[in-house]
Parts: structure tokens; C-alpha cells; sequence
């Protein structure tokens, strides 16, 4: 039996129009590429794990603003347990951000060990897999769906 597995994913993408991805290598599976986020904690608000999750992953303390999309997936998670996964999307937009791994959980250490800015082109030419399959559509439906932040974390 599946597990119901809330969960909130962010939509990073820098002024350069590049969508952060986190690569992940989960024993005995192909390498894939995720956005940023992960599930909720038990009595969190999606906005709420939206934030912790940047924080953890990224290294940035934002508000995520309002879910831009919705999605519900059955996957094999990395810890190898099958979900079906409500996803809420939020779409952040930074100048520039260099990414934080202080924050990342241990699993995430051996699993997560890259991360890349991906232009719109190498996603759609990408060998690896990327989730979500509908990532350049997400992308260009929230393009100008969120304000600017007046950020970089390179200082």
C-alpha cells in the first residue's frame, strides 16, 4: 500500500532565467534530478515546509509566496518506500544564489551531492532523468507569477 506523502517543491530560478536541480544517486536506481523541497512534517503548513525546505536545502530564509501548482505522483521515494506524493509548487526568483549544503540531512548527504542551474535548454536536452517530466511547462506558467527578490546569498 502506498503512503500519502504531502509535500512542498520549489520553483528556484535566478536572473539568469536557471531552474536549481539537485541531482540525486539513490542506491540501486538511476540518477535523477529533483527541484528543490521535500515532504511536510507532521502539522506543517506546505508554505511552512516551502521555507524550512529552502532553508535546509539552500541555504536561503524566504518567504516562498503562494503555491503556483499542484501535482500528484506515485513514486519509489529514496529511502524506498512507495508514495503517492501531493506536491505544492512556489515559484522563487533570485538575482543570484550560491547554494548552502549546511543544512542538509545526512540521507541528503549521500544521496544529494550535486546541484546544477539549469537553463531551459539543458533541461530539455538533459540525459538524466528530471522531475517533474513537466518541469519546462511549470516553469513557463509561472514565469512573472512572483515578484523579484532583491537577493544574493554569494556575499
Amino acid at each position: 500500500m502506498r503512503r500519502l506523502r504531502p509535500a512542498a517543491r520549489i520553483l528556484l530560478v535566478d536572473g539568469h532565467g536557471r531552474a536549481l536541480l539537485f541531482r540525486f544517486t539513490p542506491a540501486g536506481r538511476d540518477p535523477f534530478w529533483v527541484t528543490p523541497g521535500g515532504a511536510l512534517d507532521p502539522g506543517e503548513s506546505y508554505e511552512a515546509a516551502a521555507r524550512r525546505e529552502l532553508r535546509e536545502e539552500v541555504g536561503l530564509d524566504l518567504d516562498c509566496g503562494p503555491q503556483v501548482a499542484r501535482r500528484q505522483a506515485d513514486f519509489l521515494s529514496v529511502e524506498g518506500v512507495e508514495v503517492t506524493a501531493d506536491e505544492r509548487y512556489f515559484r522563487v526568483d533570485v538575482d543570484s544564489c550560491e547554494v548552502d549544503p549546511a543544512g542538509h540531512t545526512t540521507l541528503e548527504r549521500q544521496v544529494m551531492q550535486r546541484w546544477h542551474w539549469f537553463t531551459r535548454d539543458e533541461i530539455a536536452a538533459h540525459a538524466e532523468a528530471i522531475f517533474p517530466v513537466d518541469l519546462l511547462d511549470l516553469l513557463a506558467l509561472t514565469d512573472g507569477a512572483t515578484a523579484r527578490m532583491e537577493h544574493s546569498h554569494a556575499d
